[in-house]
């Protein structure tokens, strides 16, 4: 929706110059198979609607009064998950909340923050919302981060492991040489797509001063939903996330996302389960898009980053639609060829295979 100049004389000099993050589409209408938004085909824990139903039958009197504002039930749980104390860990209204507190509290510097030119869209409007300087680190000709560009006066840097929508992850070693190449600067390593195959990078945290791993689940944990994110950080930087946190919303966890959370994390079992289940899914479906002549970038995600031989992404985008299919095409500069396709179920994965033969089929 736009609006005339005299309208917007209401808003902020800054908010008329915003250009927010745009997320991917969230069709209104049924039948529609959604592989764009990287969402996990599976279900969420039992034991997470066993939390949310014990809360509706037996304490919804306590929907009255305010959650825990440290939600720490689910802290004591992501501690021992992740093997990490209590006080070196953060929750927040998703990830994406947690990452705006992160670049409130540490990238406000003379220097800009380095990130990957082709990363996680919401970097650049965060700096952009807090008037941060910002710098894109362009990625190598196969799409791969290359930690020695990172080795410049910078205010901070952030860095999606593995990538998106690019699917490819650092080793640990290099998440390393990040660090020890800025000791003065807080290095921000974004997993919310760990889970799926890649190193995290938590185990370093108490080695290094100035990590900070930022997670979320939404996407291993199907809880996208109930909008839970979580950082691991040594003491001292987490107090500054608190800080900003109180300082702007001191109860950003209801308790729905806490109960369910807190049970998510304590089902290991089938945590582990559910990651292995996208992981084969994604090895399989990554040899029928080869098959089909589609360059496929090499992935530690729930997503896949695929380019065709010979059809225009666009054009192919378009098609899947046509079919009732939605992938994310990126409008964007050395990427515009490339689809990010979410990974499905069996089921899923093979309703798109087989619409892309009829396709190619069509089109010879």
């Amino acid at each position: 929706m736009t609006f005339s100049t005299q309208k917007m004389r209401f808003w902020s000099p800054e908010v008329r110059e915003l250009e927010p993050y745009v997320p991917g589409e969230q069709p209104k209408v049924t039948n529609i198979l959604k592989l764009n938004t990287n969402e996990n085909p599976y279900p969420p824990s039992p034991q997470v609607i066993e939390a949310i139903t014990t809360i509706l039958e037996n304490q919804a009197d306590q929907l009255r009064l305010y959650p825990d504002s440290e939600a720490l039930s689910l802290k004591q749980a992501i501690a021992q998950q992740q093997g990490v104390d209590v006080s070196e860990v953060f929750v927040g209204n998703g990830s994406d909340e947690v990452l705006a507190h992160i670049f409130k509290a540490f990238f406000i510097q003379n220097e800009p923050v380095l990130s990957p030119d082709i990363s996680y869209s919401f970097y650049p409007v965060y700096g952009q919302f807090f008037q941060i300087k910002t710098k894109k680190i362009a990625l190598n000709e196969n799409f791969e981060v290359n930690v020695k560009d990172y080795v410049q006066p910078n205010g901070g840097i952030i860095i999606a492991n593995p990538n998106a929508p690019t699917s490819i992850a650092l080793e640990l070693s290099d998440i390393e040489y990040l660090l020890t190449h800025n000791p003065d600067r807080v290095v921000v390593i974004d997993e919310a797509y760990v889970d799926f195959g890649a190193m995290s990078a938590v185990g370093l945290v108490a080695k290094y001063e100035n990590l900070m791993v930022c997670q979320t689940t939404s996407k291993s944990r199907s809880l996208a939903g109930l909008r839970v994110g979580f950082a691991i950080a040594q003491p001292h930087l987490i107090a500054a996330l608190d800080a900003v946190k109180n300082s702007f919303n001191s109860y950003p966890l209801d308790r729905f996302a806490i109960a369910a959370a807190t049970a998510s994390f304590k089902d290991q079992a089938y945590f582990e389960t559910q990651c292995q289940k996208v992981i084969e899914n994604r090895e399989a479906l990554i040899g029928q898009l080869q098959a089909l002549d589609f360059h496929v970038l090499p992935s530690k995600a729930n997503f896949v980053f695929v380019r065709h031989q010979a059809i225009d992404a666009k054009d192919l985008a378009s098609q899947l639609r046509e079919q009732g299919i939605i992938v994310r095409h990126f409008n964007q500069h050395r990427i515009d060829q490339f689809l990010r396709i979410t990974v499905g179920t069996d089921q899923q994965n093979m309703r798109l295979v087989t619409v892309l033969k009829d396709i190619f089929a069509h089109n010879k």
